[in-house]
């Protein structure tokens, strides 16, 4: 199956992308996409001037929306950090397999059990576990959505640009954005459908329209969930799809010293293959690839960054009085306190999409009763990527450069990828070849994810069948050929306003949904409490 569909992908393209090369068609597709992408653009990424300074519509709603759950939730990103590790180790899974009720009879009456509400595989039923992958493997398939080149690049441009005192604000955001995660995957599991066969099929698509119809706003919510879709599925092309794989081929070029002419071409074939392979075994391929890869990846670039800091430790006290000292300095030339935030909260909330809703379309084909429990584990994509993996990014990078001097604060126009390579060759010489190892990969892995959040999308609005399956699959295929064969331009200015249209849908649904999810989170930890051995 996949060595046909790859011939006859090649087939196609070959001489398409070659007539592509020769007439300049780049430039055509740009001249196309332009005007298309500035007014998408224009809207989505409308900004509200405070004063000197303008801040895009869509951030202002994830920041209030992020402020919003963690009061509502009584800081839920914090309290149940310690809970969201023990679901992953597995610490929680006998609730899963067999019930409360079953773990230790009489102690807690299977009082949740909803018998009316025959969509919800989450009610506390002596029913079997629905779902396709563990806690750990849909953990690790979201964040290989995020985990990539917003970490490597996105931080270094969030530093160049606004200085050190960014990454303060960064680290704000991706703590804030951990309740935003926990509310929309909570909710992925709540309202997800699941087939005869096992396959589920949920995310904001399905939450939109049957949480809001069950407010009386099915109309609303209906629409709200065609309009995700189509984003979501525009999206996944675009930013999920063309644009890693136009960035991975660009630094294997680079990195090799090839001419760029046909070995687009060939290396889009190849990274084609490799996603054809796994997305052709849905989820559970995924999950199994992404549990292996992503861990092993992020083990690697942050382990180098912890052996940078500990040859530098002398230098970590002045590196975080920068970093305290930036975020609140008035220094106009950085854009001031309010520019240096918006910065550093932007940065933040593109590199862990909380808001976006695409990772609940992932977590919630999770093996699980209890929705809330994967919402408790989803916390941690934006901790691990934030948190953690941005913010030794940006450590290294301000280490480093304090005796390097290759960076000047307030610059524009810098290339991230190429920036943070020059912070850790600094360091240790031939780490290059990892990072550039490590972009191919990250990039491959986030196309895997956001394949199948595309897929799910192009589901809810065309149908389920393997006639539809497949015709998303190649096409997807063909645009990871097309995105590493030409350049972009406007084409993903385009996707990736799509992309962050899918908030405004995304966070009305959540807000008005949050008293659902208190009632399951209430739910899970009286378990937990009461009915665990």
């Amino acid at each position: 199956m996949v060595k046909r569909t790859t011939s006859l992908l090649v087939t196609i393209l070959t001489p398409m992308l070659t007539f592509a090369q020769e007439d300049g068609l780049d430039a055509k597709i740009d001249t196309f996409f332009r005007p298309i992408a500035d007014w998408v653009g224009s809207v989505i990424f409308y900004s509200i001037s405070f004063g000197e300074y303008s801040v895009p519509l869509v951030l202002i709603i994830l920041i209030l929306g992020a402020l919003y759950f963690t009061f509502y939730f009584k800081f839920a990103n914090f309290t149940l950090l310690g809970t969201a590790i023990k679901v992953v180790k597995g610490d929680y899974d006998e609730l899963d397999d067999h019930g409360a009720d079953k773990i230790e009879d009489g102690i807690i009456p299977n009082e949740y059990a909803d018998s009316d509400n025959k969509d919800a595989p989450e009610t506390v039923k002596n029913q079997g576990v629905e779902g396709e992958v563990s806690h750990f493997q849909a953990l690790t398939a979201a964040l290989s959505a995020t985990v990539g080149l917003g970490n490597i690049a996105g931080v270094a441009v969030a530093v160049a640009i606004g200085g050190p005192g960014a990454t303060f604000w960064m680290i704000l955001a991706g703590l804030l954005g951990m309740a935003t995660k926990f509310v929309e995957c909570t909710l992925g599991v709540k309202y997800r459908e699941v087939d005869e066969d096992g396959t589920v099929h949920g995310g904001p698509m399905y939450y939109l329209s049957k949480g809001l119809a069950e407010k009386g706003m099915g109309e609303f919510g209906k629409g709200l969930a065609i309009f995700f879709a189509v984003m979501c599925v525009g999206g996944s092309f675009g930013g999920g799809n063309m644009f890693q794989a136009n960035q991975a081929a660009a630094q294997l070029i680079q990195r090799f010293g090839i001419e760029s002419g046909s070995a687009g071409l060939i290396f889009g074939i190849v990274m084609a293959a490799i996603v054809g392979v796994v997305i052709i075994g849905g989820i559970k391929r995924i999950g199994s690839v992404t549990e292996k890869v992503v861990p092993s990846m992020a083990a690697t670039y942050v382990g180098a960054a912890l052996i940078i800091l500990g040859m530098n430790a002398s230098a970590i006290p002045e590196a975080f009085g920068m970093i305290f000292g930036g975020a609140f300095s008035p220094d106009a030339a950085l854009g001031g306190i309010v520019g240096v935030l918006i910065v550093g909260f932007q940065r933040a909330a593109f590199s862990n999409e909380a808001g976006v809703g695409s990772a609940a379309i992932a977590h919630s084909a999770v093996k699980t009763k209890y929705p809330a429990s994967e919402g408790i584990v989803a916390l941690l994509e934006p901790f691990i990527d934030t948190v953690i993996i941005c913010t030794m990014t940006a450590l290294v990078i301000i280490i480093t450069n304090i005796d390097g001097g290759f960076l000047e604060y307030g610059a524009s126009g810098v290339q991230g990828v190429e920036l943070t390579t020059t912070a850790f060759e600094s360091a240790i010489p031939g780490f290059s070849w990892i990072l550039t190892i490590a972009v191919v990969l990250f990039a491959i892995s986030t196309m895997l994810s956001w394949s199948y959040y595309g897929l799910q999308a192009w589901k809810y609005l065309f149908g389920r069948g393997k006639i539809v399956d497949i015709v998303y699959k190649v096409i997807f295929l063909l645009f990871v050929i097309i995105g590493a064969s030409i350049s972009l331009g406007a084409v993903i200015d385009f996707s990736d306003a799509m992309i962050f249209a899918m908030v405004f849908p995304n966070v009305i649904g959540l807000v008005i949904l949050s008293p659902k999810v208190k009632e399951e989170l209430t739910k899970y930890l009286d378990v937990i409490k009461n009915g665990k051995k």
